[in-house]
């Protein structure tokens, strides 16, 4: 006959482990009011900070025959923000280039006319200035430690309505973009933080109400498609402005095209690109001239640095380049050269 031995129930089965509390979730209702805390301590940290600006620049030329009427001026108007205690307002080029009287309205309703300090359409940066006391400043960040899907809020006037936000995430980061001027604006920010005509020159900002780029540009017609310039490149752009008015840059004086290279070229010179930039035509005394360069020739190299295309020769035409010697590597019909070219400072755009 078995032995049974009684056991007391203290509630636990033999095979169940003692229960252990789950971890606090926060509910949605919770999330979703953190994140407006979020935004809203953001605004209020910021807001004071991001100025309206209202520009007038003398109207273009019309055509012989056409109304005599036609205004004198055209008025314009966007976004930039006070990024030092006195007065200095980074906004962009395409706002402000070619002003004859930019006013400034700031978030407390004071208004002041401004001084242009500086522009450079190659970044679609500029730096104007205001003399006013009790200033603002916005924070800046590090545009080199954005992640892609953080939090991005976006504030300006949109459509001359003061002081809209609106907010997103990064999309995407290392993105390129093509200026007015037809130079690349590399690093630029995506954002889907929606951006309108106004917007230009506003603040891109982070959870912490850090300015991390500054807003330029929408794709339209489509939708969540915006871009910012990186904080890190507008502070750069922003401080050479402000010491010198403009950026200095190399340049050699040659109108080019970019074309694919024959296969049989490639692999006999053991080029390390497959297309280069075709000459089509050199400005007299340039350095390009003076350095022997002739329509037909194609750009390979340049400086040791492997040449494919224009966007690629521009990053290369830096200010450290000015006045100084630098190997090219060229095609001149089936032979490859070297030539020494001596880059020069480039003129300042109108």
């Amino acid at each position: 006959m078995a032995l049974v031995i009684p056991i007391e129930d203290d509630g636990v089965g033999l095979s169940e482990a003692p229960r252990v509390a789950s971890p606090w979730q926060p509910t949605d209702g919770e999330l979703l009011d953190s994140y407006s805390q979020t935004v809203t301590s953001v605004a209020e940290r910021v807001g004071p900070a991001v100025v309206h600006i209202e520009m007038r620049r003398p109207a273009p030329q019309q055509p012989r025959g056409r109304d005599s009427a036609s205004p004198r001026e055209v008025s314009g108007s966007g976004s930039g923000f006070i990024y030092t205690p006195d007065g200095f307002i980074l906004t962009n080029s395409h706002v402000v280039h070619g002003a004859s009287r930019i006013e400034v309205a700031l978030a407390d309703g004071r208004h002041y006319l401004a001084e242009l300090v500086g522009d450079d359409p190659d970044t679609d940066l500029a730096v104007i200035r205001i003399h006013a006391p009790d200033l603002t400043v916005a924070e800046l960040g590090d545009s080199q430690s954005v992640h892609v899907g953080q939090i991005a809020i976006a504030i300006g006037n949109p459509f001359g309505f003061h002081f809209s936000l609106t907010a997103g995430v990064i999309s995407a980061l290392g993105r390129s973009l093509r200026s007015r001027s037809g130079r690349l604006i590399d690093n630029v920010i995506q954002t889907d933080a929606a951006l309108n005509p106004g917007n230009s020159g506003g603040p891109l900002v982070n959870s912490r109400g850090e300015v991390i780029g500054v807003n330029t540009a929408m794709i339209m017609p489509a939708q969540g498609l915006c871009f910012a310039i990186a904080i890190n490149t507008a502070t750069f752009v922003a401080q050479q402005l402000m010491m010198r008015g403009r950026i200095r840059r190399a340049y050699n004086g040659v109108a080019g095209q970019n074309v694919p290279l024959h296969r049989r070229l490639v692999r006999f010179h053991r080029l390390p690109v497959e297309s280069g930039i075709l000459v089509v035509g050199i400005e007299p005394d340039s350095p390009a001239a003076q350095a022997g360069l002739t329509e037909g020739d194609v750009i390979v190299g340049m400086d040791g640095h492997p040449i494919d295309d224009i966007d690629g020769l521009h990053r290369l035409l830096t200010e450290h380049r000015i006045d100084v010697e630098a190997p090219m590597a060229i095609l001149r019909g089936a032979e490859k050269r070297d030539i020494v070219i001596v880059p020069a400072e480039s003129r300042q755009r109108e």
